[in-house]
């Protein structure tokens, strides 16, 4: 089943940005006001495993988490009216982003460098990516992701506005959007 031919009022909504930037929180807003399913890959892909994201990267690596996330990514963004979280690497791959502009809304949580920073102690734990690297090394690790989420439907800066801010913006954007189109 593909979602290409799928009313927009019915794709399903995915959610990308760098880690820590809020996609989790906002997508289970979103989910809630618009009465659809979230899905955070990560928390899946963990619930899968039973463990935790560093602890699955340290025991099947990289490669392998990666070709499972994907997996999950097809999955789920092939399906109706879910709200989808992707974690923040996943738009690395090539065929994830294909797949989630052709079949779903994807929104991008976009950050400034100076506020995300203040997250980085809250996130650094529990990121498997920025452990061992310096704050230089994150800082362009950053930068080169920002470029991998300027394939989007829409982008959002979240600086200086709150979660419900952003998923009211956010949902209003879309009742608008499909109201236009069923005119």
């Amino acid at each position: 089943m593909t979602n290409k031919n799928v009313s927009p009022r019915e794709k399903s909504i995915v959610f990308i940005g760098f880690m820590g930037v809020g996609k989790t929180t906002i997508g289970k807003l979103v989910a809630q006001k618009l009465y659809r399913t979230f899905i955070d890959i990560d928390h899946e892909i963990e619930k899968e495993y039973n463990m935790p994201i560093p602890e699955i990267f340290n025991t099947i690596g990289e490669e392998a988490f990666r070709k499972k996330e994907k997996s999950m990514i097809t999955t789920f963004c092939n399906q109706k009216l879910k709200v989808i979280s992707l974690g923040g690497g996943a738009f690395l791959q090539e065929e994830i982003r294909d797949l989630c502009i052709a079949n779903c809304i994807v929104f991008a949580l976009d950050i400034s460098w100076d506020s995300w920073k203040e997250r980085l102690n809250i996130i650094i734990d529990n990121r498997p990516v920025l452990q061992g690297r310096s704050i230089e090394e994150i800082e362009e690790l950053f930068y080169k992701r920002k470029e991998i989420y300027s394939t989007h439907n829409s982008k959002l800066s979240t600086d200086n506005l709150d979660v419900e801010e952003i998923a009211e913006y956010i949902t209003d954007s879309l009742k608008l959007a499909w109201e236009l189109y069923d005119n």
